[in-house]
């Protein structure tokens, strides 16, 4: 069997991690990949946008499955493009269509086709520059906090919450009239502050029968204690040790179910992964968003504890019979901890050179933004590694990682010493 990966982050450095221990495969693709990609499987220079060379590629190296990691590509249409292609329509393609990519494409297709089909989300309105000025009327008379979000994809920065009418007032024109997130922020969804606790849920689906994969709940801002900027991630833990056996029930009842039964009422072609982020609010579920992948660094915690052949699973899913699939779930505790380049997620530096991956024992290190250069890793993003470790609880698994990261060195290296500190003993 032979797989493309198509990604180039530590998301994709795992997902290629876990199918490599797949008793059926055969080759590993990756487009582009990183250093990490490079080391275990074949890495292909091809953008995530190149559709052309990504199906050229396919039938070149005669690909059987192809696993897509980022969301541009999903909405953008690569399941389509690849499906309608006469050489690649027979290749298994996990991930939605263009038109079902759209639960993260589009904030409002989102609230809508939850509206729709009843599952708990914050109330909210949506503006643009046709009824703008009914967007600042609603505004100054809701309470705050408020959130602003950007329609479109906005590289996970299209999200603002604003405590004062005065920020949110700023905000919504800097959207609209200022285009601060370009055709992403053509339209702005205004939705209610939900103050809670959030996690992830990761669903498989083959669009009719689904499977639920590990949850997680990942750390988003910079500084310890959930403080500073906003990032892309900054480290994550799984299992969720709040969701007890009551919520989970409730996010299966309420969510999840009434989320599958929305894809099968809309007609929407979908094989592969429902993220849902979360927030329990009162001991009850509400959903913020979709998106239509695997998420960065959840990926890193779900995968080393998911005990199924990965490819097994991914071929069933392709056979639409994921109902004869029966996920194992380790029942140990996972945490990965991000080393980012100093300065993220402003200003930073690239072009340092890594050492002491080689004297890491204990973790798996995940590569998210580094390259090779001759025999050197060298830095090339604001994240650089993920280092994932298992432990018989969650303190044991943060500890493994964060020993683990003091064996590794690059200028300017910082890491949060703090994931998982809510659920510290």
């Amino acid at each position: 069997m032979n797989i493309l990966v198509i990604g180039s982050g530590g998301r994709e450095h795992t997902i290629v991690w876990k199918l490599l221990q797949s008793k059926q495969m055969h080759k590993i693709f990756v487009a582009p990949g990183n250093a990490g990609t490079q080391d275990i499987a074949t890495n292909l220079n091809i953008a995530v946008a190149d559709f052309d060379a990504i199906i050229k590629a396919c039938n070149q190296h005669k690909i059987d499955l192809v696993f897509v990691g980022p969301e541009d590509p999903l909405v953008n249409g690569i399941y389509d493009e690849l499906k309608l292609d006469d050489s690649t329509k027979h290749i298994t393609v996990i991930g939605p269509s263009k038109y079902a990519a759209q639960l993260e494409g589009s904030k409002s297709f989102a609230k809508e086709f939850m509206d729709k089909y009843q599952i708990p989300t914050a109330a909210y309105q949506e503006f643009d520059k046709n009824n703008y000025n009914q967007g600042v009327d609603y505004i100054k008379n809701h309470e705050l906090p408020i959130v602003l979000k950007a329609d479109g994809l906005a590289g996970g920065k299209g999200v603002v919450i604003c405590e004062t009418t005065a920020a949110a007032l700023a905000e919504f024109e800097k959207m609209i009239v200022e285009s601060k997130f370009g055709q992403a922020g053509n339209k702005v969804v205004v939705e209610a502050f939900l103050d809670g606790i959030e996690f992830s849920v990761f669903v498989l689906t083959d669009g009719t029968n689904y499977k639920l994969l590990p949850m997680a709940k990942d750390y988003k801002r910079v500084l310890e204690g959930d403080k500073g900027l906003n990032t892309g991630g900054m480290g994550a833990i799984s299992p969720v040790p709040f969701v007890n056996a009551d919520l989970y029930k409730k996010v299966v009842e309420k969510i999840v179910k009434p989320t599958i039964a929305g894809l099968i009422g809309e007609q929407m072609t979908y094989e592969g992964i429902i993220f849902i982020g979360l927030i329990k609010v009162n001991n009850e579920p509400y959903v913020i968003e979709y998106n239509c992948r695997l998420g960065d660094p959840e990926t890193e915690v779900i995968l080393p504890l998911l005990e199924n052949d990965l490819a097994d699973v991914l071929v069933q899913l392709g056979n639409k019979k994921l109902n004869e699939v029966e996920i194992k779930i380790s029942n140990q505790h996972a945490a990965t901890v991000v080393v980012a380049s100093g300065g993220y997620p402003n200003a930073y530096e690239t072009g340092k050179k890594v050492t002491g991956i080689n004297n890491v024992t204990e973790s798996t290190v995940f590569i998210a933004g580094a390259v090779n250069q001759g025999k050197n890793l060298i830095t090339s993003g604001g994240r650089v590694l993920a280092v994932t470790s298992i432990g018989n609880t969650l303190q044991e698994a943060v500890n493994k990682s964060k020993g683990s990261i003091e064996k590794i060195e690059f200028e300017n290296k910082y890491y949060r010493k703090d994931i998982g500190y809510e659920f510290e003993e």
